[in-house]
């Protein structure tokens, strides 16, 4: 078994990415990404942008100081945000 992705959409979780064969599968956890449940990517960062596209009305908290690093999708599988898309 492959380790899981967390994918975090403005610091909120929004599932869970599992790398199957040379796809990922997202496994969503929260509302509005149950739409993304079972769809397969070809890169991780596909699926971060996928669920980020479904929650972009939402936009950062403005109490939520943790986002001021500039990262627009979340602090999920930092080792990812290296990662072409």
């Amino acid at each position: 078994m492959t380790e899981p992705f967390v994918v975090e959409v403005w610091g909120k979780p929004a599932g869970v990415v599992l790398r199957e064969g040379d796809a990922f599968r997202f496994h969503a956890i929260a509302p509005p990404f149950f739409v993304l449940d079972g769809a397969q990517f070809t890169t991780l960062g596909h699926a971060r942008l996928a669920a980020a596209r479904l929650d972009v009305d939402r936009g950062p908290d403005p109490d939520d100081h943790s986002l001021e690093t500039g990262r627009s999708l979340g602090r999920a599988s930092h080792c990812a945000s290296s990662l072409p898309l």
